[in-house]
């Protein structure tokens, strides 16, 4: 087939004769023996995979563990936020992703377990075996990168790479992107000194959007296809702490608030409701981490809008509360997916340090 063509992944759609060459690159042992892992070390990076031509990357497939488990007060015992997956397209020098492997695959804080969604999945032993199935094609040329940001570790990284290589790319098709963010925000109501718990988690008029969390601010034409919201409570009290009053508020194309795309809480947007304490995944939503008592400790949700895609021409902003009004202070980091005309975005990542994550 000369592109990437009509087919599409339901079952019935499966029976459709096609053309494309199928290709994987991988982590093999190439003299034949059975060490199937790329020895990286400390602060090395590594190709995983340089790719010529026109194709689609179908499914990446990854495991990772130290070589030798560091010890309980090790620096490097976050090394999945230490670890760096970037990914280039059509000869770019610029990565379309650029992000912490974990949170890439679907839960914050350093952390695995098992879970499934449609384009993502952590899956056994423990959720260490990370799937993505997000499409990613290219018109000239594929590379993707990991980087040891670790102070010591050495890691042993497993990983195929499965793509169709094509004669051409037709017009018409966005590059996949990946970016991380993170931030304590300051609240601005004390806590609650001279408030009443209701007032701090429920008082005040948010009618800008502007101190709002961040999770993706992107140019370009394109689709926003969903994210990975991780929270750490930070707000210790024996008073009810429900993290997730904020609303949703997502600009496109630099309109003004109130943008018409605006949600009626975090519980909503991810598709849950009434301050939600259960683990639970679906094939676009989920919630891995749902916290301890009264909403305590790590928190991961997901939500991915594989069948409605959030569209723009020039720009996006897709921004959350933290709490309403932006009232709590908790440890918030994110990770966004989306489609772009682009290749030439510079996404940054911020330094190893400040990626840590919160315990409390």
């Amino acid at each position: 087939m000369s592109g990437y063509g009509p087919h599409g992944s339901s079952l019935r759609d499966l029976a459709r004769l096609r053309d494309t060459r199928r290709s994987r690159v991988s982590s093999y042992d190439r003299s034949g023996g059975n060490a199937d892992w790329l020895p990286l070390r400390a602060g090395q990076s590594a190709s995983l995979a340089d790719i010529n031509g026109a194709g689609s990357v179908n499914h990446v497939w990854i495991t990772c563990a130290p070589e030798v488990p560091p010890s309980a007060d090790s620096t490097d015992n976050d090394f999945l936020r230490k670890l760096v997956l970037r990914a280039y397209w059509d000869g770019s020098d610029h990565p379309s992703v650029n992000v912490p492997l974990g949170d890439f695959f679907g839960i914050g804080h350093a952390r695995t377990k098992n879970f499934s969604s449609l384009p993502l999945q952590m899956s056994p032993e423990d959720g260490k075996a990370f799937n993505c199935w997000f499409p990613m094609p290219f018109a000239d040329g594929a590379r993707f990168e990991i980087v040891n940001e670790c102070d010591e570790m050495e890691v042993r990284f497993y990983y195929y790479i499965d793509y169709e290589e094509f004669d051409s790319l037709e017009d018409g098709l966005g590059r996949f992107h990946s970016c991380w963010n993170h931030a304590t925000p300051t609240s601005t109501l004390p806590d609650p000194a001279g408030h009443s718990n209701e007032e701090f988690l429920f008082g005040g008029k948010n009618t800008t959007g502007g101190d709002n969390y961040v999770i993706l601010d992107a140019t370009g034409r394109g689709h926003y296809v969903g994210c990975v919201l991780n929270i750490t409570n930070t707000r210790h009290t024996s008073q009810w702490n429900w993290y997730g009053e904020g609303d949703d508020m997502i600009f496109v194309d630099g309109e003004p608030w109130p943008p018409r795309i605006h949600g009626t809480g975090t519980e909503d947007y991810f598709n849950t409701a009434w301050c939600p304490t259960q683990e639970y995944e679906s094939l676009y939503h989920g919630l891995t981490l749902p916290g301890g008592p009264n909403w305590s400790g790590q928190i991961s949700t997901y939500r991915f809008h594989i069948e409605d895609p959030i569209t723009f021409t020039r720009s996006i902003r897709m921004t959350i509360e933290h709490g309403h009004d932006n009232h709590r202070s908790d440890a918030l980091s994110s990770i966004a997916y989306w489609y772009s005309d682009r290749t030439d975005d510079v996404i940054t990542l911020a330094p190893v340090d400040d990626r840590l994550p919160r315990i409390s």
